[in-house]
């Protein structure tokens, strides 16, 4: 049970922090480096969300 609670929190952060790089992807500017790393750790957060959810042993 835990460890599908931590697996969907996760799931919720990597698609923040991906709305994150998105607007700040469409602002430009110097908001390029901010949309980068939130980027980087939506893809982190997004495979910590996929490999908890999905290993059934």
């Amino acid at each position: 049970m835990h460890r599908r609670a931590l697996g969907l929190l996760f799931l919720v952060l990597a698609g923040g922090l991906a709305l994150i790089a998105l607007l700040s992807a469409r602002q430009g500017g110097g908001a390029w480096v901010i949309a980068f790393a939130a980027a980087a750790l939506a893809l982190w957060m997004g495979d910590l969300a996929r490999r908890i959810l999905v290993r059934r042993r």
